[in-house]
């Protein structure tokens, strides 16, 4: 056996000799010595765990949308409320849905919601020191310090919470009018945000956080729209889809909306007969049956105002018995 024992020279030459093997047969060549000196390789590390599927386009139409959206729920909850309420959109971030379930407090108001016609749910969470204070006001209390209250809400707050809710729906539904008629509806609602499964866990998702402040108390609202819920109509979140002047989203149904709106508003119509200057002395003395002379020709036509422009000619007469007038002429710009 002592025959078969490497001494230390034997085991010097052998890690020598895999040294050499390994080595590699040709000498590499720099990029400086390239045909193309100037050519580099770009190397850009890619996260398998969290792929970029949301552009950077896609995402400032959705900051923009929200944005808009965060002003008129805070006029929304000031009314129902009755107090100041200010909304503010604080970010809007890509991640999975399983950074996104971790992030949240437990219990909190979580709200699976159903935007139709769109495939899969969408995630309202509202945070409870935010909630507290805003069912209190609901019952006639008012506003004091953040709630430290860690329990879930029970049946009646549920039913309070609710309403809150809805005006989160109702201006949600509006927001998005520009890119897709949503009606958005509550599945289900619950404290424990990892009991529900939404989505798989490595799936992305947009988090949308606003930051509610009423009065003193500050809370966080998350809306968690999973990407592959808006992936088929990606198309339409961009900045020339939707986001740009009015006139040119102008078409005949909204002109034909805008007019049916209006057709029952009421305008007040002012002839003018004629004008005539006269000495504050002249005004005092006037009486019953005394005659104002006037430059204008009576066969000249009548100015017609409604809201304060000149919009018709007109003719003076009487119809079925009362006074009236003919429309002569329809001008097209308002008269200096």
């Amino acid at each position: 056996m002592a025959d078969d024992v490497l001494s230390s020279d034997d085991v010097e030459s052998l890690l020598k000799a895999i040294d050499n093997d390994l080595a590699p047969t040709a000498t590499p060549i720099a990029i400086s010595e390239t045909k193309n000196p100037t050519s580099k390789v770009r190397v850009l590390a890619y996260d398998f765990k969290r792929p970029e599927r949301v552009s950077k386009e896609q995402l400032r139409a959705l900051q923009s949308l929200h944005d808009g959206f965060s002003r008129s729920l805070g006029a929304t909850l000031s009314a129902v409320l009755r107090i100041g309420v200010e909304a503010r959109l604080i970010s809007v971030d890509p991640l999975t849905y399983s950074e996104f379930v971790h992030s949240l407090d437990t219990p909190t108001c979580f709200n699976v919601l159903k935007p139709k016609p769109l495939e899969g749910n969408w995630v309202l969470d509202i945070s409870p020191t935010l909630l507290y204070p805003i069912i209190d006001r609901m019952l006639g209390g008012t506003f004091g310090a953040e709630s430290s209250l860690k329990r879930p809400l029970s049946e009646i707050e549920l039913r309070l919470a609710s309403r809150v809710t809805r005006e989160f729906q109702r201006e949600l539904q509006v927001a998005w009018s520009n890119v897709l008629d949503l009606n958005i509806e509550v599945e289900r609602v619950e404290s424990n945000p990892h009991l529900v499964q939404v989505i798989p866990p490595n799936e992305v998702v947009v988090m949308v956080s606003f930051e509610l402040s009423i009065g003193a108390i500050r809370g966080m609202a998350n809306l968690c729209i999973p990407f592959s819920t808006i992936e088929r109509v990606g198309s339409l979140l961009t900045s020339t889809s939707w986001v740009g002047d009015a006139s040119a989203r102008e078409n005949a149904e909204t002109t034909g909306k805008l007019i049916s709106r209006l057709d029952g508003s009421l305008a007040d119509v002012i002839v003018t007969l004629a004008r005539s200057t006269i000495t504050t002395a002249d005004l005092f003395d006037l009486e019953v049956g005394d005659i104002i002379s006037t430059e204008k020709d009576i066969s000249q036509p009548l100015e017609v105002e409604i809201a304060d422009r000149v919009k018709f000619h007109a003719s003076a007469g009487s119809f079925k018995g009362r006074k009236a007038i003919q429309i002569e002429q329809i001008l097209s710009a308002p008269k200096e």
